[in-house]
C-alpha cells in the first residue's frame, strides 16, 4: 500500500470514534437521497451478505457468546428487518421520513423502562453503562446523578417532525412509517444489548462527548470480546439475509433489460436506450450495496462505542439532510438548525463529565424552548389560517359573467354592449371572475374530494385514489377537482365488457404496420416497450415512474401519428353511452364498500414478454385524402356539420360575440360539429399528412384530437421531454420587447396538392394578416372611463408595423403546390426559436396536430394568442382569456386584439411613431398582466409533476374500465 494511504488508514482507525459518526451520516444521507426504492430490499439482502460472509469467516459460522446473546441478536436483526419491510411496503421516502422525527425519543424510552427490560428482554438504557466506570460510582448512581433530559428530547422530535414534515400522507403509510420508527428502535436497543452485556463488559464509560465537548474514544473492537462482538453482528446479518431476501423474492420486480421502473436515460454512442438504462441500474444498486456495507458497519462501531441513543440521532440527521436535498424551504432549514442545536445539547448532557456533573445551561434550554414554541405557534397559526387546509365541498360552477344579447339571426354571433367597453376587456373579466371561482372550490382534504367526485361522477373514484390524492398533494397541484375530460372520454367504455376492451388493444398492438407504441405493465413495472421514436417510449415510460406500482397488470397503446386515430359512427356512440348511464354506471353505484385494489391479471393478458401477433388490423389508412366524411361521422345527426347540403351554416351562436367574432366559449368553437365550413378552411379536413383511423372503440392514447374523435388524451411526452425547452435568460423584461404580432413557421397542417393549401389553416391565417385590403376594427372615440367604440374600416397595410407573420419553410407538397406557395407568400430565412423573445404577441396555431411550442410562449414574458382546434389534456388547467388569447379561424378579429393589446384601439390610421406598448392604455396594461399571469400559472401547473398527475389519474381510471370486477372495486373514502 502507497505510504501516504497507509498514513491516512492508520489515522482513520486511531481516530475511529470520530471517523464513524462523519462516515455514517455522510453515507446515510446519499443512500436515503439515490438508493432506489424498487430495490431497497434487494440492496439491504446482499449488503448484509456480505457482512455475514465476513463475520463467518472472522468469528466462524456458530460459535460466540451465550445462549441468551444470540436469541437478543436475532430479535435485534428481525426487528431491523421488518423496519426495512414496512418502508418497502411505503414505498414513499418523504412520507416515512415524517415520522422519524420520534426514532430517538422511542430509543430512549423502551431502554429506559425496567418493566420492558425485565419482561421482553430489551436492555435497560442506564444497564449498558458501566458497573464500573473507574470512578467508583455505578450505572444506577451515574443514572440519577445525569437523569435524560426529556425536555431535550422533545425538542428533538418536534424540530425533526417539523422539518421532515411533507404536504400530505395517507394514513396507511403514517402507519408503516410509526411501524418502521418502533421496528428501528426495538432493534438497535436489542443490537446494543447484544454487544454490551453488562457482566461482560467492562470497557468504561461510553458518553458521546467528553466534558469540554470533544468527542470521546471508546473501545475498539480488538480485546477478548472481539469474538463475541462479531459473532452478535454475523447473527443479526443473518437474520437480515433471510427475512430480507425472501422479501425481495416476493415483493421486489427483477432488474432486468425490460424492467423500466425508474426515469430513463437518454442512449449513448447509439445504444438502445432499454439496455443502456438496464445498465445504470445495476451500476446504482451496485453502488448502493457497497455504501450501505459502510452504512451498517459503522452502525455496528456506533453501537460498540457509543449508544443506540446516539446511532438513531445521527440516523435522524442523515433523513433531515436528505430531505433538505430534495427541496429546502426556510422553515426546514429553521427547523434544522433547532435540531442540531437541541440533538448535540441531549447528547452532551447525557455524557458524564470528568467530575461527575455536566448539563446544558438552563438559559440555553429557556432560550432553545421559547424559540422552538413560538416557531410550532407560528406554524400553527399558518397551517390554521390557510384556506387550503379547511375542508370545503365543491359547488355548482356560476354562470359564466359575461353579459351577452340575443342574436340578430339564427346562428348569428351574440351581441355584446360596446358601451360597457372592448369586447376583450368584458371577456377577460367574465373569464377571470370564473377562474378565480374555480380555484376557490377546489376541494381542501381527500374526504372533500371523494365528495366531490361523487357528486361529479356518481360513483366511487378508482382504486388507489388515496395514492393519486397524495402524490398531486405532495407535489402542490392546483386543480385537484378538474379532471372531468378523463371521466368523459372514458364514459362509453362503460358500455362495453372489459374483456372486449382488452381484446381491441390486444388487436391493435399485434399489427406492427399500426403505427403504435407498445406498452406491457405487469406486476407494478413497465416490463416492455416496443414501436414508435425511441425518445416517445422514453418519455412516456419516464411519465410513469413515480407511480406504476399502484397500476393493474395491462397493455397500452400510444399513436405516433401526429393525428387522432380513432372516430366512431354517431348511432354506435350513443348506444355505448347509453349502455354506460343506464347499466355499467349503475352496477357501480350499488357497490357501497368497494375493494381499493385492482384484480389480478385476467387470462387473456399476456405474460408480458411479447406483443401476440395478429394478421389483419380494423384501421383503415387515407393519406392525402380528404377526411371530413369520416371526420364527422361522431357528430349528432342533428348537428350543422351533419347537414345534407355541403355550404352548411357554422353555428357562430355557440362561440362567438359580435361584431368582430371574439371567442367567449373556446369548447364549443372547438367543436367541429358546430362548423361545417371547416370541411374546406382547415388542413386536417382537406389532406393530413397522416390518417390511419378506425371506427370501433378502441383505446388509443394520443396526444391532441378533434372533438369529434374518441382517442383517450394524456399529456404529450413531447413536453415531458423538453424537445422545446424555454431558456429564461434568453427572454427579455416586457417593457424591452418589440411591440409586434409574430410568428414564424412552416406550411404544416396538411398536405397540398392541387391547389389545396388555399383551404389550409395556417396558410388562412398569414394570407389574412398580411393582405393589404380593408379590415374592420373598433375604434374608441372616448376613453378607457367612458368608452364608446364603434366599427370603422382600415386599412391593413396602415397596420403593418404591428404584424410580424410570415411562413419560414414551404413543405408537405407536391412540387407544384410548394412553388405556388413559395411565389404567394414572402418566405423568409428560418431564425432560432428564441427570436421569439424579442416581442411582446407571439402567435401559436395548430400544424398537423397541435403546436409544441404553446407551453414555452406561456413560460415566456410574452403575451400568447392561440389558434386551436385540436384538443389537448389541459383544456380544463389553461384558461382563454387569462392565460391566452384565443383566436378564431375567420380572423376578423385578428388585427384589433392586436391594435387594443398594443396601445391603438383609438388610432384609426396605424400606430404612431414610438409606440412601444408600454402605455397606460387599459389594453396595454391588460395584456402586460396576462403575459405576466401566464407565466406563472405555467410555472404551477406545467411542471413535469404535473403531467405524471394527470397520467396518473388517467391509468386508475382507465385500469377500472379494463377490471372485471370494476363493478366491485374503487376508493370508499377515508
Amino acid at each position: 500500500m502507497h505510504p501516504a494511504a497507509s498514513l491516512v488508514v492508520e489515522h482513520a482507525l486511531k481516530n475511529l470514534h470520530l471517523v464513524a459518526p462523519i462516515v455514517f451520516v455522510l453515507l446515510a444521507t446519499a443512500a436515503n437521497i439515490w438508493a432506489p426504492v424498487h430495490h431497497s430490499l434487494l440492496i439491504t439482502t446482499v449488503s448484509w451478505a456480505v457482512i455475514w460472509l465476513g463475520t463467518v469467516f472472522k468469528a466462524g459460522l456458530w460459535s460466540g457468546g451465550s445462549r441468551s446473546r444470540k436469541t437478543t441478536s436475532w430479535l435485534a436483526g428481525g426487528f431491523l428487518a421488518l423496519s426495512q419491510l414496512c418502508e418497502r411496503a411505503a414505498c414513499d421516502k418523504l412520507g416515512i421520513w415524517a415520522a422519524k422525527g420520534l426514532l430517538p425519543a422511542v430509543v430512549v424510552l423502551l431502554s429506559e423502562r425496567e418493566f420492558l427490560s425485565k419482561h421482553i428482554g430489551l436492555p435497560s438504557y442506564t444497564s449498558v453503562r458501566d458497573d464500573s466506570s473507574g470512578d467508583g460510582t455505578t450505572s444506577s448512581e451515574k443514572s440519577t446523578a445525569h437523569p435524560k433530559s426529556f425536555r431535550l428530547l422533545a425538542f428533538i422530535a418536534v424540530s425533526a417532525t417539523a422539518a421532515l414534515a411533507v404536504r400530505y400522507t395517507i394514513s396507511s403509510t403514517w402507519a408503516l412509517a410509526l411501524s418502521s420508527v418502533i421496528f428501528t428502535a426495538t432493534g438497535l436497543v436489542l443490537f446494543e444489548g447484544a454487544l454490551k452485556d453488562s457482566k461482560n463488559n467492562g470497557d468504561g464509560n461510553r458518553g458521546f462527548m467528553s466534558a469540554n465537548g470533544t468527542f470521546s474514544r471508546r473501545s475498539s473492537l480488538e480485546g477478548a470480546h472481539k469474538d463475541r462482538h462479531l459473532a452478535s453482528l454475523r447473527d443479526v446479518a443473518a437474520v437480515m439475509v433471510v427475512l430480507c431476501g425472501a422479501a425481495t423474492y416476493l415483493t421486489e420486480p427483477a432488474i432486468n433489460p425490460g424492467a423500466i421502473s425508474w426515469q430513463p436515460a437518454y442512449s449513448r454512442w447509439g445504444a438502445n436506450w432499454q439496455a443502456f438504462h438496464y445498465h445504470r441500474t445495476i451500476q446504482q444498486c451496485l453502488l448502493m450495496m457497497f455504501v450501505n456495507i459502510v452504512i451498517n458497519v459503522s452502525m455496528f462501531i456506533l453501537l460498540l462505542q457509543q449508544s443506540s441513543v446516539t446511532v438513531s440521532v445521527l440516523m435522524l440527521s442523515s433523513c433531515i439532510a436528505a430531505r433538505l436535498s430534495f427541496g429546502a424551504s426556510f422553515i426546514g432549514v429553521w427547523f434544522t438548525v433547532i435540531y442540531g442545536l437541541a440533538a448535540s445539547s441531549f447528547i452532551f448532557n447525557s455524557s458524564p463529565s470528568s467530575d461527575g456533573t455536566i448539563r446544558t445551561p438552563l438559559r440555553l434550554k429557556r432560550i432553545m424552548f421559547g424559540v422552538t414554541a413560538m416557531s410550532i405557534c407560528f406554524l400553527f397559526m399558518r397551517y390554521a389560517s390557510d384556506p387550503r387546509h379547511h375542508p370545503t365541498h365543491s359547488t355548482t360552477p356560476d354562470a359564466n359573467s359575461f353579459d351577452a344579447l340575443t342574436p340578430e339571426r339564427p346562428f348569428a354571433p351574440v351581441t355584446i354592449d360596446l358601451g360597457k367597453g372592448h369586447p376583450a376587456l368584458q371577456l377577460i373579466k367574465s373569464a377571470e371572475k370564473d377562474f378565480q371561482d374555480l380555484l376557490d372550490r377546489q376541494s381542501k382534504s381527500l374526504e372533500a374530494a371523494v365528495l366531490e367526485y361523487r357528486r361529479r361522477h356518481g360513483v366511487h373514484p378508482p382504486p388507489h385514489f388515496d395514492k393519486w390524492y397524495e402524490f398531486a398533494t405532495r407535489n402542490g397541484v392546483q386543480l385537484i377537482d378538474e379532471f372531468d375530460m378523463i371521466n368523459d372520454m372514458l364514459l362509453p367504455y362503460w358500455g362495453m365488457k372489459p374483456s372486449t376492451i382488452r381484446l381491441r388493444v390486444k388487436n391493435a398492438l399485434g399489427f406492427q404496420k399500426n403505427a403504435l407504441v407498445g406498452m406491457m405493465v405487469r406486476n407494478g413495472d413497465v416490463v416492455k416497450v416496443e414501436g414508435g421514436p425511441e425518445w416517445q417510449q422514453q418519455a412516456t415510460a419516464g411519465m410513469m415512474k413515480d407511480f406504476v406500482q399502484y397500476l393493474p397488470d395491462m397493455d397500452l397503446a400510444f399513436n405516433i401519428h401526429d393525428e387522432p386515430r380513432v372516430v366512431v359512427p354517431n348511432d354506435a356512440l350513443s348506444g355505448l353511452v347509453a349502455l354506460a348511464r343506464d347499466k355499467g354506471i349503475p352496477a357501480a353505484v350499488t357497490t357501497q364498500s368497494p375493494r381499493n385494489s385492482f384484480s389480478s391479471r385476467p387470462s387473456d393478458v399476456s405474460d408480458g414478454k411479447r406483443f401476440e401477433e395478429v394478421k389483419t388490423s380494423r384501421f383503415n389508412e387515407f393519406a392525402h385524402q380528404q377526411t371530413w366524411t369520416h371526420a364527422r361521422l361522431s357528430c349528432p345527426n342533428d348537428s350543422p356539420a351533419r347537414d345534407y347540403e355541403d355550404q352548411g351554416a357554422d353555428n357562430l351562436t355557440s362561440y362567438a360575440t359580435a361584431p368582430l367574432n371574439y371567442i367567449y366559449n373556446h369548447t364549443a368553437f372547438s367543436d367541429i360539429c358546430r362548423s361545417p365550413s371547416l370541411a374546406y378552411t382547415f388542413g386536417f379536413f382537406e389532406r393530413p399528412n397522416a390518417f390511419n383511423v378506425i371506427h370501433e372503440l378502441t383505446p388509443i392514447f394520443s396526444q391532441s384530437k378533434v372533438s369529434s374523435f374518441n382517442d383517450l388524451l394524456y399529456p404529450s411526452p413531447w413536453y415531458w421531454f423538453e424537445k422545446v425547452r424555454y431558456d429564461e435568460s434568453k427572454d427579455r423584461v416586457w417593457k424591452n420587447k418589440t411591440n409586434s404580432f409574430y410568428w414564424r413557421g412552416s406550411s404544416t397542417g396538411g398536405f397540398s396538392r392541387n391547389g389545396g393549401w388555399r383551404r389550409q389553416h395556417r396558410q388562412h391565417v398569414v394570407r389574412r394578416l398580411s393582405a393589404l385590403d380593408k379590415a374592420e376594427v373598433l375604434v374608441n372615440s372616448g376613453n378607457d372611463n367612458s368608452p364608446a367604440y364603434e366599427v370603422q374600416d382600415v386599412n391593413r397595410k396602415d397596420w403593418q408595423p404591428l404584424i410580424d407573420v410570415k411562413f419560414s419553410h414551404i413543405g408537405q407538397c407536391d412540387d407544384g403546390d410548394c412553388d405556388a406557395q413559395k411565389e404567394f407568400f414572402e418566405v423568409v430565412d428560418k431564425v432560432d426559436r428564441e427570436d421569439a423573445w424579442q416581442y411582446k404577441h407571439l402567435l401559436d396555431m395548430d400544424g398537423n396536430a397541435f403546436s409544441g411550442r404553446f407551453y414555452a410562449f406561456l413560460r415566456s414574458k410574452s403575451l400568447t394568442y392561440k389558434m386551436a382546434l385540436f384538443r389537448e389534456w389541459h383544456q380544463e388547467w389553461l384558461k382563454p382569456w387569462v392565460h391566452y388569447i384565443p383566436l378564431t379561424l375567420i380572423g376578423d378579429e385578428h388585427l384589433d386584439l392586436v391594435r387594443f393589446f398594443g396601445g391603438a384601439d383609438q388610432q384609426k390610421d396605424g400606430p404612431k411613431e414610438g409606440s412601444n406598448g408600454n402605455g397606460n392604455s387599459i389594453g396595454e396594461q391588460k395584456a402586460k398582466e396576462i403575459a405576466e399571469r401566464s407565466t406563472e400559472w405555467a410555472n404551477k401547473v406545467l411542471r413535469n409533476v404535473d403531467f405524471e398527475v394527470w397520467f396518473f389519474r388517467l391509468l386508475l381510471e382507465y385500469g377500472r374500465i379494463i377490471d372485471d370486477n370494476r363493478d366491485s372495486i374503487g376508493y370508499a373514502g377515508p
